[in-house]
């Protein structure tokens, strides 16, 4: 069969990038963000953190084809803020909800177990 293999989808090839960067030469203060072997999931989440930015005028993301596994995240600020601020303001965000429902998630395990 045509189809890549599975990991292909998950690791990142060796010399690629996670993320890059490339600002856009029309409109001032966007940019757009590729990050390697993610899809939706990454992508929507990514997008609603953004939109809690008020320096966020625009953002969203695409899949730029089903067997290429990579997302495009499309970001435009105000002058207050840059792309490359409000997308490091988003996944820091981001990572630290992800933290606080990791522990709340521990200690309600934690609460249950010794109930067993």
């Amino acid at each position: 069969m045509n189809a890549p293999d599975r990991y292909e989808r998950f690791v990142v090839p060796e010399g690629t990038k996670k993320v890059s960067y490339e600002r856009d030469t029309k409109i001032i203060n966007a940019a757009t963000f590729t990050i390697e072997r993610e899809d939706h999931t990454i992508g929507n989440i990514l997008r609603m953190q953004l939109h809690g930015d008020e320096n966020v005028l625009f953002a969203g993301y695409k899949l730029p084809h089903p067997l290429q596994y990579k997302i495009l995240v499309r970001i435009h600020t105000t002058s207050q803020s840059s792309p490359m601020q409000a997308y490091n303001q988003a996944i820091n965000d981001l990572d630290k909800e992800l933290d606080h429902l990791k522990c709340a998630f521990e200690v309600e395990v934690e609460k249950h177990s010794r109930d067993f």
